[in-house]
C-alpha cells in the first residue's frame, strides 16, 4: 500500500524528535512552511501533525504553534502503521539500529485458518514470520497468513484489530525472551476486501511494556 504523504511527513518528524535533533519544547515550523518544504497542501500537514500529536510527540498551543512534547513516549497508532513497512515504523520510534528479518514459506491451511480465509482444508497459503530487533533487544514478532497469489494488502478495504494482554505462542515467547507466565501485548489483525473476504491475517506480539498506549484512528465519514 503506497505510503500517504502525511504518514511520510509525520515519520520524518518522528525520527528527528526521537533522535534528539528536535529537542523538547522546540517549536515546529508553521503549517505553511512545512507544506512548502514538502510540496503538499496544508490539509496534509494538519493530518501529519495530528498523527504526531496522537503519538504523544508534539503538543499544540493555541495561537502559538506546535511544540515538541516534554517527554515523548512510544504510542502505536493504527491504521497509519499498516501504511509503512516494519522497518520504517520502528525506525520512526528510535534512533537505535533496527533489524527486520522475514521468513516466508507455503503451508497447508487447516482448521480456523482455512475457515477464516474461506479456503478448503489443506489448500496452500503463504506464511510470513517477521522478527524485529532494536539494537540487541527483540521488540516484535508476527505471523502473517494469506492465500497464495495475494501479496500485501493492496486489495484491502477494511482493517480489524483486536488488542489483548495474553500469554504468547511458543515461537513468540522464545523470540521475545519472555519468562514462563509473562504476558505480552498481542494484536490480531484481519484485512478485508470490499466484499468481506479476509485477505490477510496477522498475529503480532510486542513486549508488554513497549508502548504506553495503542490508538486506533478511523474515519467517521
Amino acid at each position: 500500500m503506497p505510503e500517504p504523504a502525511y504518514v511520510r511527513i509525520a515519520g520524518d518528524y518522528a525520527r528527528r524528535i526521537r533522535s534528539g535533533e528536535l529537542p523538547p519544547r522546540v517549536q515546529l515550523p508553521s503549517y505553511k512552511e512545512i507544506a512548502q518544504e514538502n510540496e503538499v497542501s496544508e490539509i496534509v500537514v494538519r493530518k501529519a501533525l495530528e498523527l504526531l500529536q496522537s503519538q504523544g510527540l508534539v503538543r499544540s498551543v493555541r495561537r502559538r504553534g506546535v511544540f515538541v512534547a516534554d517527554r515523548p513516549n512510544l504510542v502505536r497508532v493504527s491504521p497509519e502503521r499498516q501504511m509503512e513497512s516494519a522497518e520504517r515504523s520502528f525506525e520512526n520510534e528510535t534512533d537505535r539500529g533496527i533489524q527486520v528479518e522475514r521468513e516466508t514459506r507455503e503451508i497447508p491451511a487447516i482448521g480456523e485458518l482455512a475457515e477464516v480465509l474461506g479456503l478448503s482444508e489443506g489448500e496452500l497459503i503463504t506464511h510470513v514470520i517477521t522478527r524485529a530487533t532494536e539494537g540487541v533487544r527483540p521488540i516484535s514478532i508476527s505471523d502473517t497468513y494469506q492465500p497464495v497469489g495475494i501479496v500485501g494488502v493492496s486489495e484491502a478495504a477494511f482493517l480489524e484489530e483486536t488488542i489483548a494482554d495474553q500469554l504468547p505462542a511458543a515461537l513468540h515467547a522464545d523470540w521475545l525472551r519472555t519468562t514462563p507466565g509473562d504476558l505480552v501485548k498481542t494484536v490480531n489483525q484481519r484485512f478485508l476486501a470490499d466484499d468481506g473476504r479476509v485477505i490477510m491475517i496477522s498475529d503480532v506480539s510486542y513486549p508488554r511494556d513497549r508502548y504506553d498506549a495503542f490508538v486506533f484512528r478511523m474515519s467517521l465519514r
